[in-house]
């Protein structure tokens, strides 16, 4: 299709001025579908079918989205004028919101995390070995699914016959034991950095949302206490702006998922001011009220270690100024991988989705948000991922898989059935134009009524309570401050 376009130049970031030239758009978008198995993965009927039915190759439908970037780009007058084209980041930001706008959910996803990381290697806050593309750890995930199909979990087919001949106990045992395997190998590398003679400081636990950090937060550092580290937890909480600093949205929501919802100058100085064996006035944030209500005392001693649970814990702003030889770094992730159905399709399940499932869960159980506020809330939420969490992983001394196979046949029970939390067709009505939200509630409705579900009071015995999973469905034995 031809479409008109009036754009003759584009303003790189050195601000030079180049030709526009709409085929570096089509290539991008290629080849972010391309890396994720193509754009049938963002097949959806009732969204996008009517665009594959016209446009059967990926390049046809690739060349479609492109015209729609472009028309994009034309509908603001200023970008006509040679001397005020776009930007780079301007047809970027445009890239995302055509791929998004057409239900190609994964492409744009895969889009982001490569430009970003793309945005922090120019940085120089990561170096090329630590580029992770488009966010999948493909090497991890291989390692993962090898996994599961060695017990017998790799497709939720399998999956579900574990569950129904009795087996999942077993594999829950198999699970939490690798998971903890994992934990002890980090443990050693922090021992291993002391006894090389590094003079470690800060021990950063970060990842995205709902992925497990306080659970291996405190698994990991009670591995570090009984070698004879001590610690010294810090609450980044605190360092939020007042809520009258964040501005609403169309729906009275608020963004506290991109880094800058947080005060970093102030951060950041008080974390130096820490090194240097200084003693600081950590605010004391009140969500009650929505602002910082006081001061604390805070002074990190000469044998502690700063301890610090973050989201945006890699995010260089925080530590800007800071050696990295003085930190370790955790990086935690929900791998759950396994094909969809029997596996015939080659489809993955989006592990990503499985933190949205707990987060749903943790926020009407503990926050007081129902699920669909926490779903069309889900957006902000993978932005920042996307932006400041995950093309960063690559810095990561260790990374944890905090996801299991049993998570799925766990969860159902608190989401679908009587008295299930998903929301109901009638509550998604209300918010048709939420594309983002509307795809995903499809998809987890349909990877949950896929998988055989467990009972909820067979769950105290199969479920240990300093498992993971005990952080989003309750009865955890280790304390989750944020779930008080």
């Amino acid at each position: 299709m031809s479409v008109q376009n009036r754009i003759i130049k584009v303003q790189k970031r050195n601000r030079a001025l180049v030709t526009f030239d709409e085929r570096a758009i089509f290539l991008a978008i290629l080849r972010a579908a391309e890396s994720i198995g193509g754009l049938q993965q963002d097949y959806l009927p009732g969204v996008n079918d009517k665009l594959f039915d016209a446009y059967a190759l990926d390049e046809k439908v690739a060349e479609f989205l492109t015209d729609a970037v472009v028309i994009c780009l034309n509908a603001d007058p200023h970008h006509h004028i040679a001397n005020f084209p776009p930007t780079i980041e301007t047809i970027q930001d445009d890239v995302v919101h055509v791929l998004r706008s057409y239900g190609f959910q994964n492409t744009a996803d895969a889009y982001e995390c490569y430009r970003w990381g793309r945005h922090w290697l120019r940085e120089g806050a990561i170096a090329d070995t630590q580029f992770v593309g488009n966010g999948f750890p493909r090497k991890r995930m291989e390692k993962t699914l090898e996994w599961n199909r060695q017990h017998g979990c790799d497709t939720v087919t399998g999956l579900n016959e574990v569950v129904r001949s009795g087996k999942l106990q077993p594999l829950v045992e198999a699970s939490l034991a690798t998971y903890e395997a994992s934990l002890d190998e980090a443990a050693k590398k922090v021992i291993a950095r002391f006894n090389a003679g590094d003079k470690l400081r800060m021990m950063w636990i970060s990842g995205p949302s709902s992925s497990g950090k306080t659970t291996t937060t405190v698994k990991l550092t009670q591995r570090l206490e009984k070698q004879g580290l001590r610690f010294l937890m810090l609450n980044l909480d605190d360092y939020f702006w007042a809520l009258i600093e964040h501005p609403t949205d169309w729906i009275n929501d608020r963004n506290f998922e991109t880094p800058e919802a947080l005060d970093i100058q102030l951060l950041n100085q008080h974390l130096k001011d820490l090194l240097a064996g200084k003693t600081i006035d950590k605010p004391v944030y009140s969500f009650k009220e929505g602002r910082r209500i006081a001061t604390k005392p805070v002074k990190l001693e000469p044998e502690q270690i700063l301890l610090l649970d973050c989201l945006h814990g890699f995010y260089p702003p925080i530590t800007e100024g800071i050696d990295p030889s003085a930190q370790f770094r955790v990086y935690i992730e929900t791998l759950n991988v396994m094909l969809e159905g029997d596996g015939s399709t080659r489809r993955l399940t989006r592990f990503p989705d499985i933190r949205l499932i707990r987060r749903m869960l943790r926020d009407v159980q503990h926050r007081n948000h129902s699920p669909l506020s926490t779903l069309l809330h889900w957006h902000y939420v993978r932005w920042g991922e996307l932006f400041s969490i995950i093309p960063l992983m690559g810095l990561a001394d260790h990374v944890v898989n905090a996801g299991f196979p049993f998570d799925l046949p766990v969860l159902k029970s608190f989401f679908i059935g009587a008295g299930g939390h998903l929301p109901s067709g009638e509550a998604m009505n209300q918010y048709r134009g939420f594309l983002d939200a509307q795809i995903r509630h499809r998809r987890i409705q349909t990877l949950l009524e896929s998988v055989t579900g467990v009972p909820q009071d067979q769950l105290p015995s199969l479920i240990p309570g300093d498992a993971v999973i005990r952080e989003f469905i309750g009865g955890s034995t280790i304390p989750i401050p944020h779930n008080q």
